[in-house]
């Protein structure tokens, strides 16, 4: 790009923005022609400077003139590269108009002025810059093309925006490197790789000068994320690269044991996946699990009521089913379905229902992508970069399920599934019945130990009717405690679901994000204050669509496509939500 200098002189003094490659922008984050941020006449001003500024008066007096709209400076910089570099919209169309050059190479790194844009992320200019015939796919200095500068400089809507106009996810540079290579290699933390993925990219293209896929790149630069990314989307473990190292030869040269025991894990996990009895296993997971959950509660209550005293050997025996039961989790069932080893009474609705899935197809998802870029809002609060579609009002993207859920709720540790539209409903019978059934075995194990057990807490004391009662019958006491555990918070969770539901319209990831901002914000403010909270009844006749004998008329909102307040609402904001 350009060479080093101040981007004013004597007479037009102002805070440049931090350069790239030595090329200046200034005031670049908006296209306002504001005057020269000096005393002295602005007229004085050339139209270097003026272009810089967006002076665009200055600029037409002195093109009118007879200044040469592609003529380049002494750094072989043109007006449009300094109009771009710092969003000069205004002043790109109209040197466009009088004969700029849209592609024309220029500075120390030979890029054009889409390369300039795309290097400081200004959207609006891309797009102002392809739409005049702008070539994405031309290499710059360094060999990249607009794509992978993107990538590069993690500009998310850029990249967006270049694949949804056709751009190829592919597309090599100079040195033969895909997008995904570069951010394999050069990328810090998961983004843009993670965003990259969901475009089905090649995972096992080579360059041409190493030979190494992107999952080579990954490990030779000690980028952990990629590395886990890439294996986790299928990257190959046995590609050979120009050295003919495999991606653990290059893990074992680093000397990096995180690594090397990630890729180990992974070709077991694969070598585990071709295993015939694993896919019956998969094929009947929720049975084993519902199986398997009740003989292990099962078990535990009969160890510890066997006739022996001997509580060593008791607790060796629960030791040993506790690593029995881990050992057929691990390798039978997977890592994944931990959580639900716990879950006692489960919810066959709440599990199978879909939550509500942001689901779109894609070309919806290319359209929407330059449907939001063009109207200047393709941003995280109304785009996910996750999952490459326009987010409807309330819905999060869940890092459990990698998708979007529409009103989101919550990931349910219980249930192993989000909480969601589809199936919120459901998730409060479960935790109904599940208080039920708890208060249940608590009465019985109340009216065993009546029965049973000699021990009067009137007549021995709180310490004597305790330890006689677990002695009476281990098991019950055992079935007891659980049954506590799970009343107490199943309970408790429905009170505030119902809580939330009823006095605040709100869910429960919409209520946790307004008290942190409630905590760190100066000013206080209400959380029923909300455009969702219509009122109580109204509120319950919403989320229930139930008519209540026509007393009220519930409100049919399809929160998978909703992208604005409903009417009732229209003039609150949720933003803040």
């Amino acid at each position: 790009m350009a060479g080093n200098g101040p981007v004013c002189k004597s007479h037009c003094h102002g805070p440049p923005r931090p350069h790239i490659h030595s090329s200046h922008s200034v005031h670049g984050d908006q296209d306002l022609p504001g005057p020269c941020p000096t005393a002295e006449d602005p007229s004085t001003c050339d139209i270097i400077k003026a272009t810089q500024y967006g002076m665009l008066e200055r600029c037409k007096e002195l093109i009118e003139a007879g200044y040469d709209v592609r003529q380049p400076d002494k750094e072989n910089v043109t007006l449009l590269h300094w109009a771009a570099i710092n969003n000069r919209q205004e002043l790109v169309k109209y040197y466009i108009s009088k004969g700029a050059v849209v592609d024309q190479l220029g500075g120390e790194l030979n890029s054009t002025p889409l390369h300039w844009a795309i290097r400081q992320g200004h959207l609006p200019m891309v797009m102002l810059l392809l739409n005049c015939g702008a070539d994405p796919s031309l290499i710059d200095g360094e060999g990249f093309s607009s794509i992978h500068l993107a990538v590069l400089f993690q500009h998310m809507p850029i990249i967006a925006y270049l694949i949804a106009k056709g751009q190829n996810i592919d597309t090599t540079d100079f040195n033969g490197q895909t997008p995904l290579m570069l951010t394999a290699q050069k990328a810090i933390g998961p983004e843009p790789l993670r965003f990259l993925l969901k475009l089905n990219p090649s995972l096992n293209a080579v360059d041409n000068v190493q030979k190494n896929t992107a999952l080579h790149w990954a490990i030779a630069s000690g980028n952990t994320s990629a590395v886990d990314l890439l294996l986790e989307a299928g990257a190959s473990l046995d590609i050979k690269n120009v050295k003919g190292e495999t991606p653990l030869d290059i893990a074992y040269q680093s000397q990096n044991h995180f690594m090397i025991y990630m890729i180990q894990e992974e070709e077991r996990m694969r070598n585990r996946r071709n295993n015939r009895l694993l896919k019956i296993v998969e094929k009947y997971e929720l049975f084993l699990m519902l199986t398997s959950s009740l003989t292990f509660m099962w078990a535990i209550g009969y160890i510890m009521d066997l006739s022996s005293d001997s509580w060593l050997l008791k607790g060796g025996l629960l030791l040993s089913l506790l690593f029995g039961m881990a050992l057929f989790v691990r390798q039978l069932v997977g890592l994944k379905n931990l959580s639900l080893m716990g879950l006692l009474y489960y919810f066959y609705k709440t599990w199978s229902t879909d939550p509500g899935y942001i689901k779109t197809s894609e070309e919806e998802r290319k359209e929407n992508i330059i449907a939001l870029a063009e109207a200047g809002c393709l941003d995280f609060r109304t785009f996910c970069t996750s999952c490459l579609v326009r987010k409807p009002l309330r819905s999060v993207h869940c890092l459990a399920c990698q998708t979007c859920v529409a009103r989101y709720d919550q990931h349910s540790l219980w249930t192993g599934q989000c909480v969601g539209i589809g199936n919120h409903y459901y998730y409060l019978l479960f935790l109904f019945f599940l208080a039920m059934t708890g208060v249940w075995l608590l009465y019985g194990t109340l009216q065993y130990w009546s029965n049973h057990c000699a021990a009067s807490f009137q007549q021995d004391g709180v310490w004597t009717y305790f330890t006689q009662t677990v002695s009476c019958s281990p098991w019950v006491s055992y079935i007891f405690s659980v049954a506590c555990f799970h009343t107490l918070w199943a309970s408790g969770w429905l009170t505030v679901q119902l809580y939330q539901i009823t006095f605040l319209g709100l869910t429960s990831h919409e209520r946790m994000n307004l008290l942190v901002q409630r905590k760190s914000s100066k000013h206080s403010f209400s959380l029923r204050r909300t455009p969702y909270n219509l009122g109580c009844f109204q509120n319950l006749a919403d989320f229930f669509q139930c008519s209540c004998f026509d007393i009220f008329k519930p409100n049919i909102v399809d929160w998978t496509k909703q992208y604005k307040l409903f009417h009732q609402a229209k003039e609150k904001s949720v933003h803040s939500v």
